[in-house]
C-alpha cells in the first residue's frame, strides 16, 4: 500500500465503527438534508412517455405484455428467478437475508463484520444479493403501467417498506458491498421513474428520497477505491451520478453528480485496454462494464452533460471488441460469468451478451453492430425511445468483417473461415490478483454457423459447499493442456491466484489462405521439473484447423489435453459430432499414436451462474517422457462432409527432428511439415528450409497449394516450387486452372520458379 491507500483504508475502517456506534445510540440515518425546493430534477431516459414506450415494446415484441404480467404475478407470490436458479420460494414474508438455494441465513450484525465470502456463515452471498438488488420491482412497475392493476404498486410499496424495516442501517450483509447498494439504488431510480405520474399512484418521492439519500451516503463513504477497483467502483460511480443528476434536492446531490461522473470518466481510461477489451479478462465483465458506461453516457446526453471524446472512443472500442468476438453468434465466455446484469437480470445467458450492440449501432451509426446484434433489444427502446427505434429501422446492416483478427492487449486471436471461427486465448490471466480470470492459457473455442462446437464451460458459482469454484476456473475445464494433474495457476482464494500465468504470442501470421499462431505460457515452470507448453494453431480458412502441442522439459509427466464439446453436439461416429437435425458439426481427428489414450466422458458445463448441465469431453492423455508432441485436426462437417479418411503423423526414417502430418480426404490431401528454423530438410516429397510448410493437392484437378513460413524455399517433387531471395515470414504459391498466383509478406523477395507444365507466375493484386 502507498500512503494514500493506507489513509483511505483506515478512514473507512474508522467510519464503519463510527456508523455502528451512531446506530447504537439511535441516530436516524434516514434524515434527508434538502436544498431549496426549486431545484430542478434531471431528466431520466424517457424522452417519450412511459405509456408510449410500452406501446412500442408491445408492437415490436409480440407477447411482451403477457410475459411481464406473468413475471409480475410470480413476484407477487414471492417466487423469484435469481441468477441461474428458477422458482425460488421466499414464502409469505420475504427473508431478505436468506440464500434460499442453500438454506443459509446471514447474521444480522454490523455489515463490516459479516463474512460474506464464508459459505458456512451466509451461503452464497450472490444469491442473497441478487434478490436485494430489487430489480424485480422494475418488473412490477412495468406490469402496473401495462395493466393498471393496483396490486402491483401495492406489492412494490409493501416490499420496499418491509426491506427498510428488515435492514436497519448499518446491520446485515445487504450493506456489506457498496456495489450491491449501488445496484439497489439504480433499481429504485428505474422504479420511481416508471411510476412517476402514473394514474392512481400517489406521489412517493419524499419517502423514497430518504432511502436514496442513505444509499448515496453509504456508497460515497465506502467507495471500492482500493478494495475492488474494477466494476465495483464503476457501478458505484454510476449510481452516484444517477442520484446526483436525478435528485438534485438532496444536499449531496451536486457532489455525487460530479464525483460519479469523474469515476466513470477515469475508469473508462483505466479499466479498458487499448484494444477495447475490459481488463478483467472476462467476456461477461466486459459486457457488464459496457452496460454501466452506456447507461451513464446516455443519461449524460439527455441532461446536456458533455461527454468527452475519450469516453465516446472507449465505448466504440468496447463495442467493436464485442462485435468482433460475437460476429458469428454469442461470444466465447472467457473468464468469470457473474450472472447479474444492469437493467434486466434475466439477461444472464450467453445469447444476451450481444445486447449492447443494438444500442451501440444507433449511437455510433454502425451497421456492423446491427448485423452482429441481429435484432432490437428492449433495453435499447427504454434508453433511446421512439427516435432510437426509428434510427435502428433506417440503419442498413453491414457484414461484420470476416478476416482473422487479434485483440492484442487481451490476447484473443480469431482465426476464421466463412461463418466459422476459432478463438485462442493467449492473453494475461487477469489484472491485479486475476480475480475474474481463469487458468485457461492457450485454450481455444470453436464456433460454426452460430453453433458452439468447442466451448468454455463457464463459471458455475463463486461461493458454494464444494469445489466447483476452483474446478470451473481451473485448467481441466478448458481446451488446453494440463500437466501432472495440476492447473496452470494455484488459487489463493475465490478471487485471486498465487501467481498469474504469463502467456506470450511468439508468431502471428495472416496469409492469404491461412493463419498461423504460435504461443506459449509459463504456468508449469513452477513444477519441480519445469515444463513449457507451446501451442501451434493453423487455420486454412476453409473449416480445417490444425492444433499442435509441444510439451518441452525433462522427465516423465502425465499429460492431459481436453476438448469440451458444445452441449448441442451428439456423437455420430468415431471422432465425429453433429448438432441434431443440422449439417453443422465437428470431426476431431487426433494423429495416430499409441502412447496417447482417448476417453470420451460426461462432465459439466454451466449455462448460467448456479447451473450445471452435462456435456461431453474428449480427453487425450499420456504418461510421456519430454519433450513430447500431440496434434489434432479440427474439421467442421461442412468441410469434412466432402469426405475424410485419415489424419496421421508421418513416421518414416527421415530426420527425427522433423514433425510431419498428413490428412487425406476424398477431395484431396494435405501435408504439414514442421522443420528447424533456417536449416534445410527433406520429408517424403517435400524439401525446404522453412519452419513450417503445408502442401495441398486436389484430387482429379490441376490444383495445388504450397505454403512456406519462415524460410527461403519450399519444393515438391511433383512440381511446385517456391523460392525467395531472402527469408520471408510467409509466402503462398497457388496453381489453379493452370494459372499460378503468388502471395507473400515480402513480395520483392519471391522468385517463384516455373515447372514443367505450368504457366508463368502472376502476382495477385494487392498481395504486396
Amino acid at each position: 500500500m502507498d500512503r494514500a491507500e493506507l489513509r483511505e483504508r483506515l478512514r473507512q475502517e474508522f467510519a464503519k465503527r463510527q456508523d455502528a456506534s451512531l446506530a447504537r445510540v439511535g441516530y436516524d440515518f434516514n434524515l434527508v438534508s434538502q436544498t431549496p425546493p426549486d431545484a430542478k430534477a434531471g431528466r431520466f431516459f424517457f424522452a417519450d412517455s412511459v405509456d408510449s414506450i410500452l406501446a412500442l415494446l408491445c408492437q415490436r415484441f409480440p407477447g411482451y405484455a403477457e410475459r411481464i404480467a406473468e413475471q409480475a404475478e410470480r413476484i407477487c407470490q414471492h417466487q423469484f428467478d435469481l441468477l441461474g436458479y428458477t422458482g425460488l420460494d421466499y414464502e409469505r414474508s420475504i427473508d431478505w437475508h436468506l440464500d434460499a438455494v442453500h438454506g443459509k441465513r446471514a447474521p444480522r450484525k454490523a455489515f463490516y463484520r459479516v463474512r460474506y465470502l464464508d459459505y458456512a456463515e451466509v451461503g452464497d452471498s450472490k444469491v442473497t444479493w441478487e434478490l436485494n438488488r430489487h430489480q424485480h420491482l422494475v418488473t412490477l412497475a412495468k406490469a402496473y403501467r401495462l395493466t393498471g392493476e393496483p396490486r402491483y404498486t401495492d406489492e412494490i410499496q409493501r416490499q420496499w417498506r418491509h426491506w427498510q424495516a428488515e435492514n436497519p442501517y448499518p446491520l446485515g450483509m445487504n450493506w456489506a458491498s457498496s456495489l450491491e447498494v449501488a445496484f439497489r439504488s439504480l433499481s429504485w431510480v428505474w422504479t420511481y421513474h416508471l411510476l412517476h405520474g402514473a394514474p392512481g399512484v400517489a406521489d412517493f418521492r419524499a419517502e423514497w428520497l430518504r432511502g436514496l439519500a442513505l444509499h448515496g451516503r453509504h456508497i460515497e463513504r465506502y467507495l471500492s477505491t482500493y478494495f475492488s477497483p474494477n466494476t465495483h467502483l464503476l457501478g458505484e460511480g454510476v449510481a452516484l451520478f444517477f442520484l446526483g443528476v436525478l435528485f438534485p434536492e438532496l444536499a449531496a446531490g451536486e457532489r455525487w453528480k460530479t464525483l460519479g461522473w469523474e469515476i466513470v470518466l477515469r475508469e473508462a481510461e483505466r479499466q479498458v485496454r487499448a484494444d477495447g477489451f475490459h481488463f478483467e479478462q472476462s467476456t461477461y465483465y466486459h459486457v457488464y462494464a459496457l452496460d454501466f458506461f452506456l447507461h451513464a453516457a446516455v443519461l449524460a446526453s439527455v441532461n446536456d452533460i458533455r461527454t468527452p471524446k475519450n469516453l465516446e472512443d472507449t465505448l466504440e472500442k468496447m463495442l467493436t471488441a464485442l462485435c468482433i468476438l460475437g460476429r458469428d453468434g454469442p461470444p466465447p465466455r472467457f473468464g468469470d460469468d457473474d450472472g447479474g446484469r444492469l437493467f434486466d437480470p434475466r439477461r444472464n445467458r450467453g445469447e444476451h451478451l450481444l445486447d449492447p450492440l443494438a444500442t451501440g449501432a444507433i449511437l455510433f451509426h454502425r451497421g456492423d453492430y446491427k448485423a452482429a446484434a441481429g435484432v432490437l433489444r428492449e433495453e435499447t427502446v427504454w434508453l433511446l425511445g421512439a427516435e432510437g427505434v426509428q434510427q435502428w429501422d433506417g440503419l442498413a446492416a453491414t457484414a461484420v468483417p470476416r478476416e482473422s483478427v487479434v485483440l492484442p492487449e487481451a490476447g484473443f486471436y480469431l482465426l476464421g473461415a466463412e461463418k466459422t471461427h476459432l478463438v485462442v486465448d493467449a492473453g494475461p490471466l487477469g489484472t491485479d490478483g486475476g480475480g475474474h480470470g481463469h487458468a485457461d492459457a492457450l485454450g481455444v473455442t470453436l464456433q460454426s454457423h452460430g453453433h458452439w462446437l468447442l466451448i468454455d464451460p463457464g463459471t458455475c458459482e463463486y461461493i458454494g459447499p464444494g469445489g466447483d469454484r476452483n474446478l470451473f476456473r481451473g485448467t481441466s475445464m478448458h481446451n488446453t493442456l494440463r500437466v501432472d494433474g495440476t492447473s496452470q495457476a494455484d488459487p489463493a482464494g475465490p478471487f485471486s491466484w498465487r501467481r498469474l500465468t504469463q502467456s506470450r504470442a511468439e508468431q502471428w501470421m495472416r496469409g492469404e489462405n491461412f493463419d498461423l499462431l504460435v504461443a506459449s505460457h509459463d504456468g508449469y515452470l513452477r513444477l519441480k521439473e519445469p515444463v513449457t507448453h507451446r501451442r501451434w494453431v493453423i487455420s486454412l480458412k476453409n473449416g480445417i484447423f490444425l492444433v499442435r502441442d509441444l510439451i518441452e522439459g525433462q522427465g516423465r509427466h502425465r499429460l492431459d489435453i481436453a476438448w469440451h464439446l458444445g452441449p448441442d453436439l451428439r456423437s455420430e461416429e468415431e471422432g465425429v459430432f453433429r448438432v441434431k437435425d443440422s449439417s453443422t458439426g465437428l470431426a476431431l481427428l487426433p494423429a495416430n499414436g499409441r502412447e496417447w489414450a482417448k476417453e470420451v466422458r460426461q462432465e459439466w458445463w454451466s449455462p448460467a451462474y448456479g447451473q450445471k448441465a452435462s456435456a461431453s469431453v474428449l480427453n487425450f492423455s499420456a504418461n510421456a517422457a519430454l519433450p513430447a508432441e500431440f496434434a489434432v485436426l479440427l474439421v467442421t462437417l461442412e468441410e469434412a462432409g466432402r469426405g475424410m479418411k485419415s489424419f496421421a503423423r508421418i513416421t518414416d526414417a527421415g530426420d527425427p527432428e522433423l514433425s510431419a502430418y498428413e490428412y487425406v480426404g476424398d477431395e484431396g490431401e494435405y501435408c504439414f511439415v514442421f522443420g528447424r528454423l533456417g536449416k534445410p530438410w527433406r520429408k517424403n516429397s517435400l524439401s525446404s528450409d522453412g519452419e513450417f510448410v503445408c502442401r495441398k493437392r486436389v484430387r482429379g484437378r490441376v490444383e495445388e497449394h504450397l505454403i512456406l513460413c519462415n524460410g527461403t524455399y519450399a519444393q515438391s517433387d511433383s512440381g511446385p516450387e517456391l523460392r525467395c531471395s531472402r527469408p520471408v515470414e510467409w509466402a503462398e504459391w497457388i496453381l489453379k486452372d493452370r494459372g499460378r498466383t503468388v502471395f507473400s509478406s515480402d513480395m520483392a523477395a519471391v522468385q517463384a520458379q516455373p515447372t514443367r507444365t505450368q504457366q508463368p507466375d502472376t502476382v495477385a493484386p494487392g498481395s504486396e
